[in-house]
């Protein structure tokens, strides 16, 4: 207990503070995660939405892997994206590996299985009548896609959310394709990793304090959107 009260307090001094050190840590964890985030929106959503909407042999085997990389292990994926980037890999020449690019590029491999996963089931949810509807009104292809994800858009909001807090809370692969370089690649959990390997319980509880509030922050605004009214066809 001695050790949280302290990690606490130390948590608001080294914020109010202006610790140079953790903020460049949190900025850090934010640009890293924030970028994964939205690399697995890029590439998730149109795949979780086209996994649910058409149909074509071996559909339910891509549904299958799909649902098994939501539950991938970060070090698989830190050790898939460190033997491409490994300077013997076949992209080992962009001289990536120990870079907050590498992060992101495993964090997002991370990150996408989730929000692909959480669209497909959000677009497989909607009513069937509502496709139909838009289809009868005369929407194209893109035009029926956009406003069905419009209508899912409370539940991809939670996608969103789900695969943000999926890679910045990372740990595993974080350590691996960046190496925790003080300065360059070191993120909140790398950094709260090293406290406690040293035994400064108190400052690994301060750096948990700041990713628990960094998360709560980001996670609340996202949140907020799911207050906004609804959209309707009828409003067209």
């Amino acid at each position: 207990m001695n050790d949280l009260s302290a990690g606490f307090m130390e948590a608001v001094q080294l914020l109010i503070g202006g610790n140079a050190e953790v903020w460049e840590i949190v900025f850090l964890s934010l640009r890293v995660s924030l970028f994964a985030t939205a690399v697995a929106l890029l590439l998730g959503i149109p795949v979780g939405a086209g996994l649910a909407l058409a149909r074509f042999p071996g559909r339910s085997f891509a549904v299958g892997a799909l649902y098994a990389g939501m539950g991938l292990p970060p070090i698989v994926a830190g050790l898939l994206v460190s033997v491409l980037l490994w300077r013997n890999g076949p992209f080992g020449a962009a001289g990536l590996l120990y870079t907050p690019a590498a992060m992101a590029i495993a964090q997002a491999l991370i990150a996408t299985p989730i929000v692909a996963g959480l669209t497909l089931a959000s677009v497989s949810a909607l009513d069937p009548r509502y496709r139909m509807q838009l289809l009868a009104l005369g929407a194209g292809r893109a035009q029926t896609v956009w406003w069905l994800l419009r209508e899912a858009r409370f539940p991809l909001i939670a996608a969103v959310v789900a695969g943000f807090g999926a890679v910045i809370s990372e740990v595993g692969a974080a350590m691996m394709v960046g190496g925790n370089i003080k300065g360059e690649t070191r993120v909140l959990t790398t950094a709260t990793v090293l406290e406690v390997s040293r035994g400064h319980f108190d400052t690994a509880f301060a750096l948990s304090f700041v990713l628990l509030g960094l998360t709560y922050l980001v996670t609340m605004s996202l949140a907020l959107l799911q207050r906004q009214p609804r959209p309707h066809l009828a409003s067209r």
